[in-house]
Order: structure tokens, then sequence, then C-alpha cells
């Protein structure tokens, strides 16, 4: 019969920190307990008062890596709460900054944290620059990343903390030179996209475990717009969300849980491509054909091969999107506050669902906000895939493949930790 303790402090390779604690006794998981350690964080209650102008750049600083997602739910919120439509070339202009985010952020983590594990190296630093395949595999990293920034910076003025988004619109217009040298970029890093595509779905890492897939299903895969779907059937409108969530208290983490349903669910690159592949770019679809058709899976290690797909898809789109458009000057568009009002904006941030929900009073300021992150909407699920992850090495695998192991699960969720932490730790007396 074994029986031991795990405790990892300062889990690398992800955004952010966190311990995690396993303790078995007697062949059984008795419990998996997933420490977010960040600091607490106060955006919550920071932003109440603030001018929603000045909103989405706050709140945008609730996480640099994903800076671009925070800031575009929190414009969307604060247009739905006092009646903004995006024009046609405003919404245009979100979804490429959101492609510009997904192919940077998801190059990062799939090079720089889960390729390691893959390679078997501790570190991208430790690659061979004499070994052909690993020279080619750091070289598109900085390649590909370097491409998501050009489009960012293109439309959003910045990759992180972008300046020109704003509440009505977007303060500057990409110009035709700039449209060039992104296409450029993008038609360059999309064979590289391809080669990762492949890497990630060649390697047989593999645990599955039945869970729910929670998404939002868009017509075109743009991250933005359309309605929340789960894996077992249910569809809600985006203001919906959180009437169907459930706040789980974690006294040891710095983090909130959830459940949707009263149960544990995912959500992620995997659950938008198991719920949404079919939406893919009709070129994406033609050149990862056979990476595709394995989805729907329940392989946690399906999300690198995911995200590599949506960067594929990212790139596409906004080729598309930049050749056929013809981009204008637009004035801001202004709204007449009358009352107070709660608007909703949902996205699909790089690592999953983003809910904020707002309360924009007569002022034209905050009065509430309530933002619900997806790595807290994954935690529970992480902490459940452990826990089977454990029981089924207990007596296979060493102590410390065990501890390995573990990591690599983790890591394929991509955790935001910076994101997750800003909810007020509660303690139990």
């Amino acid at each position: 019969m074994h029986s031991f303790d795990i405790n990892i402090e300062n889990l690398t390779k992800v955004e952010g920190h966190a311990n995690l604690d396993v303790r078995v006794r007697d062949d059984k998981v008795e419990y998996v307990k997933l420490q977010i350690t960040e600091n607490q964080r106060f955006y919550e209650q920071a932003v109440r008062g603030q001018p929603i102008t000045t909103a989405p750049q706050l709140m945008s600083r609730i996480c640099g890596t994903c800076s671009i997602a925070h800031m575009t739910c929190c414009i969307e919120a604060i247009e739905n709460a006092v009646g903004i439509e995006p024009t046609e070339q405003a919404l245009l202009m979100k979804k490429l900054a959101m492609y510009g985010l997904m192919i940077r952020d998801h190059a990062l983590h799939l090079y720089f944290f889960s390729l390691p594990d893959l390679i078997g190296k501790d570190s991208i630093l430790d690659f061979d620059e004499k070994n052909e395949r690993e020279h080619k595999l750091l070289h598109d990293s900085f390649d590909l990343k370097r491409a998501g920034n050009t489009l960012s910076t293109l439309v959003a003025g910045k990759a992180v903390h972008a300046p020109y988004p704003t509440v009505g619109g977007f303060l500057h217009t990409p110009d035709e030179e700039g449209v060039k040298k992104a296409i450029k970029e993008l038609r360059y890093v999309r064979p590289l996209a391809i080669d990762l595509i492949d890497t990630f779905f060649r390697w047989d890492e593999r645990f599955d475990r039945e869970t729910d897939f929670v998404a939002l299903a868009t017509n075109d895969y743009s991250f933005l717009e359309g309605e929340i779907k789960s894996s077992r059937g249910i569809c809600i409108k985006e203001k919906d969300y959180l009437d169907h969530l459930i706040r789980v208290i974690i006294p040891y983490s710095q983090a909130s849980g959830f459940e949707f349903e009263g149960e544990e669910f995912m959500v992620g690159a995997l659950s938008r491509l198991n719920l949404n592949k079919g939406m893919l770019h009709p070129e994406t679809k033609d050149s990862a054909r056979e990476y595709v058709q394995a989805f729907p899976s329940t392989n946690i290690f399906h999300n690198n091969v995911a995200q590599a797909i949506e960067i594929l898809h990212s790139i596409d789109h906004s080729i598309e999107l930049l050749e056929t458009a013809s981009f204008h000057k637009e004035e801001l568009q202004k709204t007449d506050i009358k009352e107070e009002n709660v608007g909703v904006g949902v996205i699909e941030a790089p690592r999953g669902t983003l809910y904020y929900r707002l309360t924009v009073g007569k002022s034209g300021k905050i009065k509430k906000a309530n933002v619900v992150v997806p790595t807290a909407q994954n935690q529970i699920n992480i902490e459940k895939d452990i826990a089977k992850l454990v029981q089924d090495s207990v007596e296979k695998l060493p102590k410390e493949k065990i501890e390995y192991e573990i990591e690599k699960l983790l890591r394929a969720y991509d955790p935001c930790l910076s994101c997750a932490s800003h909810f007020l730790k509660v303690k139990w007396l």
C-alpha cells in the first residue's frame, strides 16, 4: 500500500504562481489542493467610480499576457450597458485585435511552456542550436510571436495594454503600409503554424476524463459574439451566463472556483474546438484537416493542438479581413446616459470564456463590477483531473515521475494565475 504526500511549490512554466498539495493514503487520493498564490488584487473594487472611458485601460492591467482580452470584454460590457452598437469597422478591428492576441499568446504557451515537455528539456533556453529541429522550433517561436505582435500593434497600438481600443470605437485606424506589412508577416508564418500543429499532434501524451466543455459559439470562430454552449447540450445567451455558474469558495486558494450547472467543467481552446470546429476558416480546415478530425476530444493534451489550430485560423481569417477591408477614420460613438444600467460582456480569451458584468451609473462611472476569468472556472476541473491522474499512477509510477506528469497536465491547461487571483480570499474561522 502506498502513502505519500506531493508538495510542489512554485509550479514552473505557467503564467503566475501556484503551489500544489496532494495526499495519498493506502493507495487512495485523499485530496488535491491547487493553491493559487498570487497576491490578492482588488480590480473589481478599484474600478468602482472610474469613468467608462478609463475603466477598460484599468481592467487591462489585470494581466499582461491577455490584457487585450480584458480590455475588449470590458468595452463590450460598457457598450452594452450604455446602448452602443459597434460599427462594422469597429467589430472587424476587435476581431483583428483578438486574432493578434491569440497568435502571440498561444505561441508563448506552446513554444515556451509546453514544448520543453515534448522535447524532453527543462526550458526552451536549453534547446540545442546545433540540432536542426530544435533550432527551427526556437526561431519559429520568435517569428510567430512577432507576427502576432505586429497585428496587435497595427490594430490596437500595442500588443500589451493597447491604447487604441476604447468605448465607442478605436482611436486610430490601420494604415495601408502597416496592413501590407502585417499580411506579409502572416503569410510568412503560416507554414510555421501548420508545423506547430503537427508537432503537438504527434506527441503521444494522453489523459482523458469525461467533463463538460463550455465555450462561446461564434459563427466565424472570432472569439467575440454568439451564444454559450456546452458539450452536454446547454445553450444560453451571453447575458445569462452567470445564472448558470455557481461560485465555490476555495479557502486554500487566492481564487474562487466555479461550477457550471452544479458540475465541474472546462473552458479554453479544447472546449472551443470541440464545440466550434465547423466554424474554422475554410483554408484552416483544408490545411489542418487531419488534425481537426481528432475533435471533439477528451484528451487534455489536445488543448495544445487546439491552440495551435487556433493560431492558424487567426492567421487565415486575419489575412482575409486585411485584404478585403478598406479602413477609414471613424468618429467615436457617443451616448447620452440617462439612467443606471447593467451591461454584460462575454468573449473567448486565450484560456477560455471571460465574463464581465458592469453596472454603469447615470454619472457615466462604474458603480459595480463582477469579473469571472477562465482559470477560476477551470480550477475545480484541474483538481479533478490531477486526482484521477495520481490515482491511476499510484501503483505504476514512482512519486517523482507522478510529480512530473502532474506538472505536464497542469501546463496543458495553460492557466493564467494572475488573472484568477483578483478575487477576495475568504478565511473560515
